[in-house]
């Protein structure tokens, strides 16, 4: 009998993810950019500590699922 189950990722609800806040050393501004891949977040956290007043900060946030009914 095939498998007739759809993939896990469909089925999987995403209620975490990593906002990366950030020193921008060329312009001097505080910036963020979110994922939805820790490994990815502390990938990009990682490059922007390129010179030593550089800083950055991966903040796991849980997001709310919310869903809503379309006429």
């Amino acid at each position: 009998m095939a498998n007739t189950a759809a993939p896990a990722s469909i089925h999987q609800h995403r209620d975490v993810e990593f906002h990366v806040t950030y020193l921008d050393t060329d312009s001097g501004r505080i910036r963020r950019e979110d994922f939805e891949d820790l490994a990815a977040a502390e990938r990009f956290a990682s490059a922007q500590l390129r010179d030593e007043d550089g800083w950055a900060v991966v903040d796991h946030v849980k997001i709310q699922v919310t869903s809503r009914m379309v006429a």
